[in-house]
């Protein structure tokens, strides 16, 4: 079963709010409410990868202390952006 366009929309936001850590809840979730909506289909998938990455690395990644993956460091990028961590 394919998973509607809507449905992934409410994964991604809940996965975005129910990390391990409450650092990362509170980076992810507000960025989901505002922006996920207006994430292509490219980004999206970006955006899914990304959360799959432990909590601890998302950390160090958003706040820069450590580099990303090359293929996940634009999304990186803009979360820390819209988390004010980083310049837009």
């Amino acid at each position: 079963m394919t998973e509607s366009a809507a449905d992934r929309l409410k994964r991604l936001k809940m996965r975005s709010w129910r990390r391990g850590t409450k650092e990362m809840d509170l980076i992810l979730g507000p960025f989901a409410d505002a922006r996920i909506a207006t994430l292509s289909d490219a980004e999206l998938k970006l955006y899914d990868r990304m959360l799959g990455e432990n909590d601890q690395d998302l950390y160090r990644w958003v706040t820069g202390q450590g580099d990303a993956p090359e293929e996940i460091a634009g999304m990186i990028a803009t979360v820390a952006a819209h988390a004010g961590l980083l310049p837009r």
